[in-house]
């Protein structure tokens, strides 16, 4: 199993990490998949002492992430990092016309992981961002999303991280429920598609 005992487990992320939380509470997860996965392990592991802690912020991208990296990752000496961020990099192009090049969004990401590499000796995982095809308009988003995800499973690799791929599960949970079941506006999960999240990060952690 990944997380081991007396671990501190960071979530790191936007609005789908976010989720609601408490900034003025040092231990608050928000209400999402974050909160999920902290119960499900207390109450599958009791006998283990292991710290959940929350630092997504909505609206960030890569390079928010990459700027706020040491308060809210190498000066809270996290043992393990979960990182998932990229939607926002693909949206503000086509909500605000303020795209994010993949290459650039590479670059942040980058930084990011060699920063945790070179200031801690925590495990990562990283989640692919994801979109799923509701509204209608969010098909047109692939051509921008696709070669992002493709820089985070190339990242992961390349720093041989843990990697959940959620872009493709919940384009599997699709073919049993409409996408919108998952996540109304293709972008923030409902509750169930935040369990999806948890299910799988559980999963991939050898939690479950």
């Amino acid at each position: 199993m990944l997380l081991k005992d007396n671990d501190v487990v960071l979530f790191q992320g936007d609005s789908i990490t976010d989720c609601g939380r408490k900034r003025e509470a040092y231990f608050d997860l928000g209400a999402g998949y974050p909160a999920m996965i902290a119960s499900l392990f207390a109450a599958m592991h009791p006998e283990m002492e292991v710290t959940f802690l929350n630092r997504g912020i909505s609206g960030n991208r890569a390079k928010d992430l990459a700027e706020r990296w040491f308060e809210d990752c190498i000066e809270l000496k996290p043992t393990v990092v979960s990182i998932l961020i990229g939607i926002n990099d693909t949206w503000r192009r086509y909500d605000s016309n303020d795209p994010t090049s993949a290459e650039s969004y590479e670059k942040s990401y980058r930084r990011i992981l060699t920063l945790t590499r070179e200031n801690t000796d925590a495990r990562i995982i990283l989640l692919e961002p994801f979109v799923l095809q509701v509204p209608g308009d969010r098909k047109a988003w692939r051509e921008d999303l696709d070669p992002k995800i493709q820089v985070v499973r190339s990242l992961a690799r390349e720093f041989g991280t843990l990697f959940i791929p959620l872009d493709g599960i919940f384009a599997e949970y699709s073919t049993h429920k409409p996408p919108e079941f998952w996540a109304a506006d293709g972008v923030h999960p409902t509750t169930a598609g935040h369990a999806v999240i948890a299910r799988a990060w559980m999963q991939s952690a050898g939690a479950i």
